[in-house]
């Protein structure tokens, strides 16, 4: 074989084995006949593939009888990257705690990477459990509260490269996939201040998120407050708004902001 042709092979192996981390980081535990049916792969290159990650601690055997779970090495790796957010999750603990504790719904901080937004802490309501972003989880900027939060307050300039990168993904029936659909949602975010996601990630449940920016006023990350519709935006909505926006302006404090006003 080429070298270009060991590269590719390489390549395709390495998109393989990040394919099962991501599986098993949803799905917790799964026999290979399992992942190879998850990831429509032959289940003698998922045993290939498993052994190889099994080698370097990146997945470890599961409670069931043949199955697998990922390896506390990612922890360590995982721990590394989130060594990166302790100034920004440092300075919102005290706020989601109070947030948390005011409303009783699930709190999350998340930050930007890339297109994305990165859950980076969250405190569990009494309603919302995981199947909301779980801390490391990511979703489109486009998707949620938070993440629109996120990308309302970066230049416009981001906003375009963003919908030039690709279709919209569409989460429910009320997600905005459309360009002047997504960019009037941003604008109106922008002059608000707040972002509110009514059903348009997940059925039934609704967001409020707010921006958090540090002392250069950079967006550094968004506070969002998730539950049941019913509960976020029902009789109570214009409270949930002022706790979140209270609390993204807390934030921002601790993160040196002066302008907490913008």
């Amino acid at each position: 074989m080429s070298r270009d042709g060991q590269a590719q092979s390489s390549v395709k192996v390495l998109s393989k084995a990040v394919a099962v981390l991501d599986v098993l980081a949803r799905e917790r535990e799964l026999t290979p006949a399992e992942l190879a049916e998850r990831l429509d792969e032959p289940r003698s290159t998922l045993y290939r593939v498993i052994a190889a990650l099994e080698e370097h601690d990146l997945v470890q055997p599961g409670g069931r009888r043949g199955s697998f779970q990922l390896g506390l090495r990612l922890f360590t790796l995982g721990s590394a990257v989130a060594r990166r957010f302790d100034d920004v999750r440092a300075a919102a603990l005290p706020a989601m705690e109070r947030l948390h504790e005011r409303t009783g719904q699930t709190v999350f901080l998340t930050v930007r990477r890339g297109f994305e937004a990165l859950c980076v802490e969250r405190l569990d309501g009494d309603l919302v459990g995981v199947m909301i972003l779980p801390v490391g989880g990511t979703v489109p900027l486009h998707g949620g509260a938070n993440a629109r939060a996120l990308l309302a307050f970066e230049p416009p300039e981001l906003w375009e490269e963003y919908l030039d990168a690709g279709p919209l993904e569409r989460f429910t029936p009320s997600t905005e996939t459309t360009r002047a659909g997504l960019t009037g949602q941003l604008r109106k975010i922008r002059d608000d201040g707040y972002s509110i996601s009514d059903q348009d990630v997940i059925p039934g449940i609704a967001s409020i998120g707010a921006p958090v920016f540090d002392h250069e006023q950079r967006v550094r990350a968004s506070i969002s407050l998730s539950g049941p519709q019913v509960m976020v935006l029902g009789d109570h909505a214009d409270e949930n708004v002022a706790l979140v926006r209270d609390a993204a302006a807390a934030i921002s404090r601790q993160l040196g902001q002066q302008d907490v006003g913008r």
